[in-house]
């Protein structure tokens, strides 16, 4: 153990707000300033990574994490291929370069081509190539620059052949390139918000967004409204274009519910007239494919876990959907029809398993999958003879694999070569009873031959209907070389088991995600798998705020804690850039039964003194700009405040990095190699420097 840390000398202010009753103390309210704009934020950030790096230089094993999460990382990677015009876009890694390159390729086999190489584009290597999009013919790429890590996007356009800009700028997207090119390659469709203030751009509210169409050649001022929502200026839009050309498919959102309004434009006709089809922010659509005016979807609508349905969208104004796959036990996580087939992907215990099926919903021969795994990609067009999927598990790094669509035979394009033996690491699936007896799924993984109680990260996520499936990291690798053990528990409030899932886990139920995070450690000391004191959680963003809620509400359980970019002022969390959407999965704090709810769990309110905690560091970046700093600002402050014990309560903030999206690989080995050895320290692993 160490001595007691001497913490910078946090301002705190006599801010005190009644709400519904209440008075609500926010002593900190000054942090959630732009540490752009603002010299005392800017002040106490310096402070506290001056304090958190002297910390973390002396802890003894840190030098080695780095140096074998380096080692770990040096593996050549691609990403999976876009087939457009008969050429072949993809992305690479050699091993170590902060940023992947684009490559294209004019035969599936032949030589590639640097398209695009962003790590060139600024000193630290934080200026990122983000999506990319192929034009259908292959001969322009419409492709998205990330600075900083912040959601922000500039959007520009590459001539393939020669490998020249065009001159076409875009900006205004946010948190990813949503774009679709026209058929002839004469432009393309794309979301944007309007224009924000230089000094408000990272924090201010997103909305009024709308749908616009680029001509190429012409300047952005030029680009024509496609689809606007003026009295609902909360909606969000997306852009889709048929693989015929003839439809653009326009997807509305309100949050982060998956609920959705579906409108057409007819492209075919030069006004674009619009109509909608499916009405009322009330189910999950989104579009498999379409032959002719026969629309296939994927749908929750009277299926929580996802059905296959098709649309005769020229049978009326309103067509009605018409079941086609019914729903399963396994959850539908979506489906696409390429060459002549519709290929359906399912989560089955939060493990992928790959479907194929006539366009009539004959069911034909699966995929056949590596093994225990999470599949992903199977893009393409209705023409192809081919797709291709990356397929990842916890032990196994990143392969891409082609799939012939005939036959449904597999073969891989691209594997890595490695530093380490993959049969070396032991993959299970366990289950547990939560609080309520709900039985929860949780990946254990360990070195073969490992006995006894080890030191185990416990990781989960838990909201926004998002599973968490199988997925490689050299990072943990290096963790479970030294003899540690990893979890990953499959909580309430994600996608694993569909709508009854999420809503099992959120607004009300909220509580439920928090039990059972609590319970798969207990599960964990219980099974002789890790010993009391040697359990260290992690989580990041909503898994962030899942870490901090747990924190408070058990602290004695866990040995450390390591919340990363987390909400955890959930009383304000709405009021800054994207916030407004989680109020789906949160509930709104101006709501007094919402209130009252948040107020229960909020991170930053519920720090209580008189209770040990357990070693916490916090780690969030500067340029966030999805859930903003600030949050975990006020919630270190208010922990190096309370009479909480004397482990460390420390704040390692990134700078020139957001919410984790193009992040540099440099960044990434530093950042894991202070969490590893911070966790280290806390859970007892012992690391051996041979």
């Amino acid at each position: 153990m160490t001595d007691p840390i001497a913490y910078p000398e946090t301002r705190r202010e006599d801010l005190v707000e009644e709400q519904f009753g209440i008075a609500v103390a926010d002593p900190y309210r000054w942090l959630e300033n732009d540490v752009r704009n603002d010299g005392e934020v800017a002040a106490w950030v310096a402070t506290q990574n001056a304090v958190t790096d002297a910390y973390l230089a002396g802890l003894p094993g840190r030098d080695w994490f780095r140096t074998r999460i380096r080692q770990l990382f040096d593996y050549e990677r691609f990403g999976l291929p876009q087939k457009k015009g008969g050429r072949y876009f993809y992305m690479h890694n050699s091993g170590l370069q902060n940023q992947a390159v684009l490559f294209v390729r004019d035969q599936l086999d032949g030589p590639g081509r640097v398209l695009l190489d962003p790590n060139g584009w600024s000193e630290d290597g934080a200026t990122a190539l983000s999506e990319w999009i192929p034009s259908d013919n292959g001969e322009h790429l419409l492709y998205a620059v990330q600075d900083g890590g912040s959601d922000w996007r500039v959007a520009r356009v590459l001539d393939v052949t020669t490998g020249r800009e065009t001159g076409d700028v875009v900006h205004g997207m946010k948190f990813t390139l949503a774009a679709a090119w026209a058929k002839d390659g004469s432009g393309f469709f794309y979301s944007r918000y309007p224009e924000v203030a230089e000094a408000e751009k990272f924090q201010a509210p997103n909305a009024n967004h709308k749908i616009w169409f680029h001509r190429l050649g012409t300047p952005q001022s030029a680009d024509r409204l496609v689809y606007e929502t003026p009295a609902a200026p909360s909606h969000s839009h997306y852009a889709q274009v048929t693989d015929d050309g003839h439809w653009l498919v326009i997807t509305t959102s309100e949050g982060t519910d998956d609920r959705y309004e579906i409108t057409l434009a007819d492209l075919n006709d030069p006004a674009w007239p619009t109509r909608t089809i499916i009405h009322g922010l009330n189910h999950h659509w989104s579009l498999a494919g379409n032959i002719g005016t026969r629309f296939y979807w994927t749908t929750n609508n009277h299926a929580p876990r996802m059905r296959v349905v098709t649309m005769d969208i020229g049978a009326s104004e309103h067509p009605e959907p018409h079941a086609l796959i019914p729903e399963d036990k396994a959850t539908l996580e979506g489906a696409a029809i390429v060459g002549h087939v519709l290929v359906a992907s399912y989560l089955v215990d939060a493990r992928t398993e790959i479907r194929r099926y006539a366009l009539d919903g004959t069911r034909l021969e699966p995929v056949a999958l590596p093994g225990i795994g999470t599949a992903s990609g199977f893009g393409g067009e209705q023409d192809d003879p081919e797709t291709f999927y990356a397929f990842t598990s916890f032990n196994e790094p990143t392969t891409i694999y082609r799939l012939n669509i005939a036959t449904g035979e597999s073969a891989p394009w691209a594997a890595p070569k490695l530093l380490f033996d993959p049969a070396d690491y032991h993959v299970e699936q366990r289950f547990y009873a939560s609080k309520d007896g709900t039985r929860v799924p949780m990946f254990v993984v360990r070195k073969k031959g490992l006995t006894g109680p080890a030191p185990t990260l416990l990781y989960a996520y838990g909201g926004f209907n998002i599973p968490l499936t199988p997925s490689f990291s050299s990072s943990r690798i290096a963790w479970m070389e030294q003899g540690g053990a990893v979890a990953i528990a499959n909580i309430r409030g994600g996608g694993e088991y569909g709508k009854a899932w999420h809503d099992g886990g959120r607004l009300a139920n909220k509580q439920n995600s928090f039990d059972d995070f609590i319970a798969a450690a207990e599960y964990l000391i219980a099974q002789g798998i890790a010993g009391a004191g040697q359990v260290a959680i992690q989580g990041g963003s909503n898994g962030g705020l899942l870490v901090g809620a747990v924190v408070n509400q058990r602290p004695e359980l866990f040995a450390a804690a390591l919340p990363a970019v987390g909400v955890m002022d959930m009383l304000r969390f709405d009021r800054w850039t994207a916030g407004r959407y989680w109020v789906d999965d949160y509930g709104r704090p101006s709501d007094e039964a919402d209130f009252h709810r948040l107020y229960g769990y909020s991170p930053y309110h519920n720090v209580r003194g008189g209770r040990a905690y357990p070693a916490i560091l916090v780690t969030t970046a500067d340029t966030d700009d999805r859930v903003v700093p600030g949050h975990s600002f006020k919630y270190t402050a208010a922990l190096q405040a309370a009479e909480i014990g004397d482990k460390p309560h420390l704040a390692r903030i990134e700078t020139r990095a957001g919410h984790g999206s193009g992040k540099p690989t440099d960044k990434v080995i530093e950042e894991a190699a202070d969490i590893w050895a911070f966790a280290a320290e806390w859970t007892g692993l012992a690391v051996k420097r041979g």
